[in-house]
């Protein structure tokens, strides 16, 4: 499994992304719930946000570096068989390299932040 991506997105709202910018994220409700937050590769990025965030304004989208997170990101099944990345704790501050404001490119696809 090499070709495992370093670097997976989080969809957050306004509040969602206040809590991070402030330290931490614990989680939106649905990860509390399921003891995980969900995060979603760039290639399931954009499904993720059509399925569970359609018609929300003020969404933001983390990058967030998976090798900074250790042995708390576990990759595991889900949507259709697909393997997403969750991480069994707090997202910390430290390990986004990148968040911004939730855009669409021209294709309908989720602009990624910029990072670096």
């Amino acid at each position: 499994m090499s070709d495992i991506p370093t670097t997976a997105y989080k969809v957050l709202t306004d509040e969602q992304m206040t809590a991070l910018e402030a330290d931490s994220f614990a989680g939106a409700p649905v990860d509390i719930a399921d003891g995980y937050i969900h995060l979603s590769t760039q290639a399931q990025l954009t499904e993720t946000v059509d399925r569970h965030f359609g018609g929300q304004t003020d969404l933001y989208v983390a990058a967030v570096d998976l090798a900074a997170l250790g042995d708390s990101v576990r990759w595991e099944e889900s949507r259709g068989g697909a393997l997403f990345p969750h991480i069994y704790g707090r997202l910390p501050l430290e390990a986004v390299v990148a968040y911004g404001p939730l855009e669409r490119l021209d294709d309908g696809t989720v602009r990624l932040p910029v990072t670096g």
